[in-house]
């Protein structure tokens, strides 16, 4: 920042009507000198409810030594999480994506009222990495994220296992394949300690995406969260942060939308999640970024998936930081024409002039040489049809055909289909339809790792596809086609689907079919009614009024107030 240039807080901080205000922070322990430097707001995201995010309290102790280090003065604030992996398959999944728009709204707010000069947000488990950057992206001050990191594999019999392996023996046990005492051994060693999961699903897909986007600095986030070295990284964080507010340097000017191409290209070579489809499109609206979920199939086929990473590889997040992290990744989109290493990152230099930097582990197995790919095309495509005519997405990482029909068992609600599930009740060839699970009509648009886990895990992943307008976690795999838009509750096609009805899920023609002729589907439709909402008060409320459809972030917007 140059001389001239007045810090943002001086408005809170500065001048003799602010005597107040200074007096309050001189009451804990602010300085004069404190207050005359560039004010960092430290969003953390630590809750003592889950592994993922259990370490950040310890990780913004490094943070704010960093920030003072490089002349800033640090205020730690809280905002929320919630943990994927716990309330899976119950009502509580539904507060996951919602918490999204408050962790986003959370930091929105904080840094609006105290008016920092730069912020800083500690994330780990899935909506804080997106939510925290919806935030950073609104407040448009310079901002950075710092990834927790991945938990460790858990070891059990002698292999590495993930929470994946734990949600797959459920349905394993349900189908007799694995005894009462095989299934308590495996859930007491598959989560060893602090970390989000394991496996490149959404959290680390997401600090993937942070990374190659920009808004996180290349080389951060693939160190796990109970590694020593973390506790650099958090410090360098710190460093980071405060430069980026001399220079300037803001969320806007970094997410353009080459930076977003970039980091569609990352998801498709990593095998990432599909729900980075949803809070790309998420962060492009907040960033008035003209981004189109037609853009990732484009992107997708001509990016070649190099990682050989969990849920459908043999790799977990620890092993690409033993590889040489994040950067090697970089570096193979950059010198393969896959991502355009002009675009500039919060260090101020280019990804282009970050990955240069990378430091490949010799003899590594984990992200193939851009001569040797895994496949030829990334991992994520978005299928369209009279079944998702706005759209739907699946990951094909590990899946071998390329066409499933078959007839529909539909259901109104996860559950209904998990016990359908685990009562043997899905044959081959069935595709599961579950729906009522979008943003609106869940509400929160589920993920259903429980339903498509236990399909797994009862011998069914390669006869069985799902359709639903809910969401899939990162660690589901097989023929499964989640956030299908129009969502049910809105009307969508696939709330005219009947039981025994044939679907076509095509991924060569990336179609999506509902064989059933268009008066009989007008005729279901003119018949069709509107459900009632499952919550008509409290901020489940509030979401539904609020959010768009899947197709473009399932983001919440305000109403049109002209």
């Amino acid at each position: 920042m140059s001389e001239k240039q007045q810090l943002r807080s001086y408005t809170i901080t500065q001048g003799r009507d602010r005597a107040p205000a200074r007096s309050y922070l001189k009451g804990i322990g602010f300085t004069d000198e404190d207050l005359r430097k560039p004010i960092i707001g430290i969003a953390n995201t630590w809750i003592g409810t889950m592994p993922c995010n259990y370490n950040l309290r310890e990780l913004a102790v490094y943070v704010a030594q960093g920030v003072r280090a490089a002349g800033g003065t640090p205020m730690e604030f809280n905002t929320i999480a919630i943990s994927d992996g716990i309330t899976m398959g119950t009502e509580g999944m539904k507060t996951s994506l919602i918490s999204r728009e408050v962790i986003a709204d959370s930091i929105e707010l904080v840094g609006r009222g105290h008016m920092f000069d730069g912020v800083i947000a500690l994330v780990a488990c899935d909506k804080t990495i997106p939510g925290a950057a919806l935030g950073l992206i609104r407040l448009n001050v310079p901002g950075v994220l710092l990834y927790g990191g991945s938990i460790l594999p858990g070891k059990y019999k002698g292999i590495d296992v993930t929470i994946q392996d734990v949600f797959e023996a459920v349905g394993a046990h349900a189908a007799g394949k694995i005894s009462d005492q095989d299934l308590l051994d495996l859930e007491n060693c598959a989560s060893p300690g602090p970390g989000a999961c394991g496996g490149q699903y959404t959290a680390n897909t997401m600090a993937t995406v942070m990374e190659i986007i920009g808004l996180s600095p290349l080389g951060t986030a693939a160190v796990p969260q109970v590694d020593p070295r973390k506790n650099d990284v958090s410090r360098y964080c710190g460093e980071v942060i405060v430069d980026a507010v001399k220079r300037d340097l803001k969320p806007r000017d970094i997410l353009t939308k080459t930076a977003f191409r970039n980091a569609i290209a990352s998801v498709a070579a990593s095998g990432g999640s599909t729900n980075a489809v949803l809070h790309l499109l998420a962060m492009a609206r907040e960033a008035h970024v003209d981004l189109k979920i037609d853009e990732f199939n484009e992107i997708n086929d001509r990016t070649p998936l190099l990682c050989d990473l969990k849920p459908a590889g043999h790799f977990v997040a620890p092993d690409v930081d033993k590889a040489g992290g994040i950067p090697v990744i970089a570096k193979r989109l950059v010198d393969g024409g896959f991502a355009d290493g002009s675009a500039i990152t919060i260090t101020g230099q280019t990804l282009g002039e970050e990955a240069a930097k990378a430091v490949e582990t010799s003899g590594q197995q984990v992200i193939h040489a851009l001569d040797n790919p895994i496949k030829k095309s990334g991992g994520l495509v978005i299928l369209k049809g009279n079944l998702a005519p706005e759209g739907s997405v699946i990951k094909v990482t590990g899946i071998n055909k390329t066409i499933h029909r078959g007839p529909a068992r539909v259901f109104g609600r996860e559950e209904a289909a998990m016990q359908a599930v685990t009562a043997g009740q899905i044959k081959a060839d069935d595709v599961v339809v579950i729906r009522y699970e979008g943003p609106v009509g869940g509400p929160g648009m589920r993920e259903m790792l429980g339903v498509t886990s236990a399909i797994a895990g009862a011998g069914l992943g390669e006869s069985v596809a799902m359709v639903t307008d809910g969401r899939f976690s990162g660690a589901t795999r097989g023929f499964m086609i989640g956030h299908v838009a129009p969502e049910a509750a809105k009307g969508g096609p696939i709330a005219l689907v009947h039981d025994g009805d044939i679907i076509e899920l095509d991924l060569v023609n990336k179609t999506i079919t509902l064989e059933v002729p268009e008066a009989e589907l007008a005729r279901r439709k003119a018949e069709w009614k509107k459900p009632k909402p499952h919550y008509t008060e409290g901020v489940f409320a509030k979401y539904c009024a609020l959010v768009s459809s899947a197709a473009e972030g399932a983001i919440t917007f305000a109403p049109n107030l002209d």
